[in-house]
């Protein structure tokens, strides 16, 4: 079993960085990655047999790994943060020009937009609404996790799958963090407040390439989180 961890970046006023260039220049690991925006950092640990104390393990590595991260992040004026959403990300850090450098994710964006063929449609209803649209796929980089990779073999893999969906919901209602969305402009400590849990229709609507008339005859999306 293996771990990953996507972290956000931010300075001691709560407002997001976006310097995981930077970061990871002075991290020096290769445990530590890019992710979608310039404000996201993934570490990822080395993967565990699935036996024995294996989770205080995994705990004990990722805390050590963060904390060590986290101070190098202090040399450049910014700290990790470990949240679904970022309550203080707002619309305009998340376009095209903050997309994290390198030619995987520009290709990513331009081969989604193109697929799309107009900007990207987020319209999100909860305790606010929040409507907008968004010229690239960068409102994908908000939703950060942390997920856990098991390896199983070909004969075990219908029912680890099927304990993984039944067990989904609870997992989802435990960890829901992430009701803010978009800080406003005047009031950057919190943004429009939507689902207790945000990032599943954030992920599926920053990421929909359908155009609007695919939708109306039901073709399912690239992100597709299943039926009922």
């Amino acid at each position: 079993m293996g771990l990953e961890n996507e972290l956000n970046l931010s300075g001691p006023d709560g407002i997001p960085r976006m310097l995981n260039a930077e970061v990871l220049e002075r991290i020096a690991s290769g445990d530590f990655q890019t992710e979608l925006g310039q404000c996201n950092l993934e570490v990822n640990i080395v993967p565990h047999p699935m036996h024995g104390r294996v989770f205080d393990q995994l705990s004990e590595e990722l805390r050590t790994c963060l904390s060590y991260a986290d101070r190098k992040a202090g040399e450049v004026s910014a700290g990790i943060v470990i949240i679904g959403i970022l309550p203080t990300l707002a619309a305009h850090d998340l376009v095209s020009a903050n997309l994290s450098r390198g030619d995987r994710y520009r290709l990513l964006n331009d081969e989604m937009l193109a697929a799309r063929g107009e900007d990207f449609t987020i319209d999100i209803a909860g305790v606010e609404r929040l409507t907008c649209t968004s010229a690239s796929i960068a409102p994908e980089a908000a939703c950060t996790s942390v997920q856990l990779h098991l390896q199983v073999t070909p004969s075990k893999f219908a029912d680890v799958w099927n304990a993984a969906q039944a067990i989904a919901a609870a997992q989802l209602a435990v960890g829901a963090n992430a009701p803010f969305l978009f800080g406003r402009e005047l009031w950057r400590e919190f943004g429009r407040e939507l689902w207790r849990e945000s990032r599943p229709p954030l992920f599926a609507q920053s990421t929909d390439t359908r155009p609007p008339e695919l939708i109306e005859q039901g073709v399912r999306p690239r992100t597709w989180f299943g039926e009922r």
